[in-house]
């Protein structure tokens, strides 16, 4: 049988960006893992899993749950770091 462990090192996601694709998505994180591994490999899906995180921390903030806001933070800096092509792109 197949663990969640199992799933999300197949998603090249780390446990904290499945959990915070969960959240934002509303489903299971062994969903969540599937559906980020997909997105990562779609054109601008690194950018939909930005948002994402950047949605989850945005309602993490709404309900003043400053340690889960914290811990996004530092999942986005991670993300970002291993995927810059999510980085915003600057205006020319």
């Amino acid at each position: 049988m197949i663990s969640l462990e199992d799933l999300v090192a197949f998603s090249d996601l780390d446990a904290d960006e499945v959990e915070a694709i969960a959240e934002h998505e509303r489903m299971p994180a062994c969903m969540a893992a599937a559906f980020g591994r997909t997105l990562l490999q779609a054109d601008d899906g690194p950018g939909q899993i930005r948002d994402m995180l950047m949605g989850a921390m945005r309602m993490a903030v709404r309900r003043h749950d400053v340690p889960q806001a914290r811990r996004l933070v530092a999942t986005l800096r991670g993300f970002l770091h291993e995927h810059p092509e999510a980085s915003f792109s600057r205006a020319a």
